[in-house]
């Protein structure tokens, strides 16, 4: 199969593969397509079930790339590929059916306010909290967005916020708690950005693929260290 059949028969699965995407993972390794004597990628059966693999993994357990090229590496070896943690697949029923995670695009959904606050199960008071203290923002709606009866709309990211900031509530915590989370955030937001505006500067969609990559590396790697960080300093008071 070409790159392009193989674009036609992932998009449904996988809406944001992209030929430079798929070029990025082949020249990172993760994949080996055959060539054509013209030099014209050539995908099997099972070249396609293994970009499958890295994408569905990438999007349901965030994994760095260097991870997901070692479970390869086991894989070819025969060995099973270590499983999600248990906070993996707690994360994973979470987000069932939530747009703006596992794999879908947040600015690809759009809600109104009456519609978010249904979405997220809260009240009006609650979304204004949101608001209040920086974790929600909504945007202006482009022509075409909504039906023009509300001024903003909210995206994916907003709703996912919203149910998480609810779920948070049923134990205590409230949107002005998190003003350090969310500052601590903005924080980490400016050190991913010096990081990788290097990469951004380059032209080419490799060089974007590249950013992206890093980017998700990134994010895992200082998502997991927040986890260690915070499951350390908990110790003690666990007696632990």
């Amino acid at each position: 199969m070409s790159i392009g059949g193989v674009l036609t028969l992932l998009r449904p699965e996988f809406p944001d593969i992209s030929i430079s995407k798929i070029r990025f993972l082949e020249a990172e390794g993760l994949i080996e397509p055959q060539r054509s004597p013209s030099g014209y990628r050539k995908f099997g059966a099972a070249d396609i079930e293994r970009l499958r693999y890295v994408l569905r993994v990438q999007r349901d357990r965030y994994l760095p790339l260097r991870v997901i090229k070692d479970q390869l590496d086991a894989m070819d070896r025969g060995l099973e590929p270590a499983g999600p943690t248990p906070a993996e697949s707690e994360r994973s029923e979470d987000a069932d059916g939530d747009p703006g995670s596992a794999g879908r695009d947040a600015t690809m959904v759009l809600l109104d306010r009456p519609g978010l606050i249904a979405a997220a199960g809260i009240q009006d008071v609650d979304l204004a909290r949101l608001e209040e203290f920086g974790l929600i923002q909504s945007h202006r709606p482009r022509p075409g967005d909504t039906d023009g009866e509300h001024a903003v709309v909210y995206d994916g990211d907003a709703l996912v916020v919203a149910r998480l900031v609810a779920a948070l509530g049923r134990y205590g915590v409230e949107p002005r708690h998190l003003r350090q989370t969310k500052a601590a955030a903005d924080r980490e937001a400016a050190l991913v950005e010096q990081i990788v505006a290097p990469l951004l500067h380059r032209r080419g969609a490799r060089a974007k693929a590249g950013a992206e990559e890093t980017v998700r590396d990134l994010l895992a790697l200082t998502s997991r260290l927040h986890t260690v960080l915070v499951t350390t300093a908990l110790a003690p008071r666990l007696g632990r």
